[in-house]
């Protein structure tokens, strides 16, 4: 093998590698490119994802403000049994005295 033919043979060699490498890349750019259609699915779900999380956001603040309401209203309501329970023990030794004097006033 002389020195031109070589050549040729390292020339023919890179110009396949190199067509190889060409069709190789252009092969996985078709296959991984994306379609119009897949980026308006994404665009859409990317839209009902937002909305969902606006949505998720609104309910945490409902939930938090309900939560507090009704906190509140279980304090007042414990305050309001607190006050009750109160006024039936002084009802209820109002109640013991006055039966105390009734019954003093019948032994006497």
């Amino acid at each position: 093998m002389n020195r031109t033919e070589f050549i040729i043979a390292t020339a023919i060699i890179l110009f396949v590698a190199f067509a190889l490498g060409w069709f190789a890349s252009w092969l996985i750019h078709r296959l991984t490119r994306v379609s119009q259609a897949d980026m308006g699915e994404l665009e859409q779900m990317a839209q009902a994802l937002h909305e969902a999380e606006e949505t998720r956001d609104q309910a945490l603040v409902y939930v938090e403000q309900r939560e507090a309401e009704l906190a509140n209203q279980l304090s007042q309501t414990e305050a309001e049994l607190r006050a009750a329970m109160d006024g039936l023990r002084d009802a209820r030794h109002e109640a013991e005295e006055l039966r105390a004097y009734i019954e003093r006033s019948k032994e006497a």
